[in-house]
């Protein structure tokens, strides 16, 4: 029994690929032993090769925090950090990908411009035209009425409601997650995939490589298609090569029914979401229901991944509701605006939406997130606001699910503390909600983490609410969970030990790495 274990282990796709980046690292050292002979010649060639590194650094467009974290290590180890830098740094694309990702870009401008009415909602104030005008300008991504939307606490409560939405399609269900795990949730979706797949509905599934890496076989997607007959396909295949294209991770959640219903949050489709399979204590995540109008946008992120990822051509009209759900009714003085990001295009939209609820937060905003590892922009944003007499609070796990981003998300209490933002721990388990709300006003709720890997690397997705009567809903469930969290004082956030504070104040230097 030891030895099948042992066995099972050793061959586990994870172990595998580790063992083969470790590889790639011993071939990479191996010039560095055959030109020592040569060192002094070379060490002079390398310090130049990191200072153009530098150079080029310094010159991009991109997040001060992020340059520093790379600059670091380059002049601390020249010798090899140039290298590193020109394997992993930046989001370098071929002219071939250039071409696909500008054709994304094209088609959701092609396929949303029309639903644009942004300028038609003036009356509601101009800091909600400023917001809505980003979003259909920067994502193409256009605000709506004529929607519906319902909250879900918790994955126990969204499980039933997406397995019925799911029986009721007519004509297409498109499912992409970051990961997808058998188990009670997943069976029980295939289950239903099959059935409606037989009945001539079409269905289609992308995951995320990276994040199914440790749930799914290496050709998931292959098998999946061939024993179900059902499109399936993976998302940048994960490849044991040291590349910054292994960073671009496609992080967003949808479940979309014939163009009119779609969901969306920090739930993928795997036990432990639904709390089926206990994991970090409780887990305590979040979704929303879309129903009319703007379910229509959320398609169209989809197909435009879908084309993407297979290379094809479709054409958008053959998929476009031609009626509505009867709760599709919201009045003119609220809207639903989902959006996505591309990590691809140089526009922080996750970032950017963040600090404009920030900057616009009058008496409170509220954010639950998994992870706090913020940029330097965002930081200082929440020290403003908090300053300025806004109630600032941000929930975060109590229980970690990666030990390091842990002491990483610690290590930005103390500026926040010192600035009035009141931190809450979530005593029974894992926070993996990404909600925030402001005002009773403003509501997200989506996929992107208050880190960098979302605001840079990640393809992410939310939904904004402006007076959409769940954003109450959001609010509510925020105090409902804050009973239940541990304070996070400043007198308990300074840590006595040296060693831990050294260790914190380097993880926070090379926190854009993480």
């Amino acid at each position: 029994m030891n030895v099948k274990k042992l066995t099972s282990c050793l061959f586990q796709r994870t172990v595998i690929v580790s063992l083969l980046i470790l590889l790639q690292l011993l071939v990479l050292l191996v010039p560095t032993v055959w030109i020592s002979s040569y060192y002094v010649y070379v060490y002079w060639i390398c310090v130049l090769l990191s200072a153009l590194a530098v150079l080029i650094i310094v010159s991009r467009q991109t997040d001060p925090g992020y340059k520093i974290a790379w600059i670091i290590p380059i002049l601390l180890f020249p010798m090899f950090g140039w290298l590193l830098y020109l394997l992993c740094g930046g989001n370098r694309l071929s002219p071939r990908q250039q071409r696909k990702m500008a054709g994304m870009d094209r088609t959701m401008l092609e396929q949303l411009e029309e639903d644009n009415k942004a300028e038609q909602l003036a009356s509601l104030g101009a800091d909600e035209v400023t917001l809505a005008r980003y979003l259909e300008h920067c994502a193409r991504c256009p605000a709506y009425t004529n929607t519906w939307t319902r909250y879900f606490p918790l994955g126990d409560t969204l499980y039933p409601v997406l397995l019925e939405e799911l029986r009721k399609a007519e004509r297409y269900i498109f499912l992409e997650y970051f990961i997808i795990a058998p188990g009670r949730f997943w069976d029980s979706v295939v289950d239903i995939l099959k059935e409606k797949h037989a009945a001539g509905v079409d269905v289609r599934v992308i995951y995320d490589d990276v994040g199914s890496l440790a749930t799914l076989p290496a050709y998931f997607s292959t098998q999946f298609e061939e024993e179900t007959g059902i499109p399936c396909c993976c998302f940048n295949p994960f490849r044991p090569v040291i590349s910054i294209r292994m960073n671009n991770r496609d992080h967003r959640k949808f479940c979309i029914i014939d163009g009119h219903t779609a969901f969306t949050g920090g739930i993928n489709l795997a036990d432990e979401y639904i709390n089926q399979k206990i994991r970090f204590g409780h887990w305590k995540d979040s979704a929303i229901l879309v129903k009319g109008e703007a379910a229509w946008s959320m398609t169209v992120m989809f197909l435009t991944m879908w084309e993407y990822i297979r290379e094809v051509k479709e054409d958008y009209h053959a998929f476009r509701p031609a009626s509505l759900p009867l709760e599709a009714r919201l009045g003119k003085d609220c809207f639903v605006q989902p959006y996505t990001d591309n990590p691809l295009d140089n526009e922080p939209v996750g970032e950017s939406v963040y600090l404009h609820l920030i900057a616009r937060a009058r008496k409170y905003i509220y954010f639950m997130t998994p992870y706090l590892v913020v940029s330097s922009a965002v930081n200082t944003a929440l020290c403003n606001a908090a300053k300025s007499g806004v109630d600032v609070r941000i929930m975060t796990p109590h229980i970690p699910d990666k030990r390091t981003v842990f002491e990483l998300t610690r290590a930005h209490y103390q500026p926040l503390l010192e600035a009035g933002v009141t931190i809450l721990e979530y005593t029974p388990g894992f926070v993996h909600a990404k909600n925030v709300v402001a005002d009773d006003k403003y509501g997200v709720v989506g996929t992107i983490n208050m880190d960098y890997r979302s605001m840079f690397l990640h393809f992410e997705n939310a939904v904004l609410l402006y007076r959409d009567p769940s954003i109450l809903d959001i609010k509510a469930d925020f105090l409902a969970t804050q009973l239940q969290c541990t304070p996070i004082t400043l007198d308990r956030c300074l840590d006595r030990s040296w060693p831990r504070r050294l260790f914190r104040s380097i993880l926070r230097v090379l926190a854009p790495l993480a």
